[in-house]
């Protein structure tokens, strides 16, 4: 890589269906996953790369955009970014070409409710044109992979293949070291036409880079997750806490039961409860005479007498009752 500044886009524009109620007043990346919002866990991963102070930010926005500025300020005082509204959900190559103006040099792409475990200080000394993460999966089907020749390299990325022969699911984290280059192969695929249902997927411009011999590698990831959906964003706390991000020994409260690991603000009050394992309370939450368990329960959010199992509780959300599994919208009230 060179020493030029890394150029870092983080499309973000999707309505985060799939996360509702909590994505009617929140951009997914902006909810909860144990101690810290999902953006702030991809911002994380940035820490290993060679020169992490050498870096611009690219957010592609949309529906809620305008909570991201806020926060990178508050939280991310230091940090260049750069803020490029995608209108209309056209697919992650269009987005990419909204940022042309911005670009030039070295970049990476990564999608926001994508967390990997990768050391980045190698692209310090990396010296193919491009890099696509990539993790073995048991079904690759439901996936895009990566297929590569004898000598390693990366001849064609595949969506969805029907075959089992190729488990390098690809993770959604790619290197490039010339991001003109890739804005040039997003023209050539819109000029082609190469689209699924009204969205240009990057597949697409990666295989006319390919095409066009292009010189990529894969980089193998143990650990992606997801946080995507109800079900992948519990599973994704649970690892995160089991994974250094829990605070059990600082969070003891007299007749409270700790079951490990779970991660309680400080701020929290919580009384008189059985709070875990794999449960996350935010900041100012109130919790009297409850069961918390495998749960994210979000800022100022209010549970009295209540067994909250498998669930997902939006900010100043209040819950009353008996136990049942929820996702709960913010400023949201449940009585049962």
């Amino acid at each position: 890589m060179t020493t030029d500044t890394l150029k870092i886009v983080i499309p973000m524009a999707g309505f985060g269906s799939r996360l509702r109620p909590l994505t009617w007043s929140r951009p997914k990346a902006l909810l909860s996953l144990a101690d810290k919002p999902v953006l702030a866990h991809v911002l994380d991963m940035l820490q290993t790369l060679p020169d992490p102070d050498n870096v611009e930010l690219i957010f592609i926005v949309g529906y809620l955009g305008e909570q991201f500025e806020p926060f990178m300020r508050e939280n991310y005082p230091d940090l260049k970014v750069h803020y490029v509204k995608q209108p209309e959900m056209r697919g992650q190559s269009h987005a990419i070409h909204l940022a042309k103006e911005h670009l030039g040099g070295p970049m990476l792409m990564i999608f926001a409710d994508t967390l990997i475990e990768s050391d980045l200080s190698f692209l310090g000394e990396e010296e193919v044109e491009a890099v696509v993460w990539v993790k073995e999966v048991p079904d690759p089907r439901r996936f895009g992979v990566a297929v590569t020749d004898e000598s390693g390299r990366v001849t064609r990325l595949v969506e969805k293949p029907d075959s089992m022969d190729n488990r390098q699911a690809v993770v959604g984290f790619y290197y490039f070291a010339d991001s003109l280059r890739l804005i040039a192969a997003i023209e050539e695929q819109m000029r082609r036409g190469q689209q699924l249902k009204g969205e240009y997927f990057l597949a697409d411009a990666v295989n006319i880079m390919l095409e066009d011999g292009l010189d990529m590698r894969p980089q193998p990831v143990e650990v992606w997750l997801d946080a995507g959906v109800p079900a992948t964003m519990l599973e994704t706390n649970a690892y995160l806490l089991e994974h250094g991000h829990e605070n059990s020994a600082a969070a003891i409260r007299p007749g409270v039961t700790l079951i490990p690991p779970v991660y309680i603000h400080p701020s929290a009050q919580v009384y008189a409860s059985v709070i875990g394992p794999h449960a996350s309370i935010g900041a100012e939450c109130v919790v009297e005479g409850s069961i918390v368990h495998n749960s994210i329960v979000e800022a100022q959010a209010h549970l009295r007498n209540a067994v909250v199992q498998d669930s997902l509780i939006g900010i100043k959300a209040q819950v009353t009752g008996r136990p049942r599994q929820f996702v709960i919208g913010d400023n949201s009230t449940l009585e049962l």
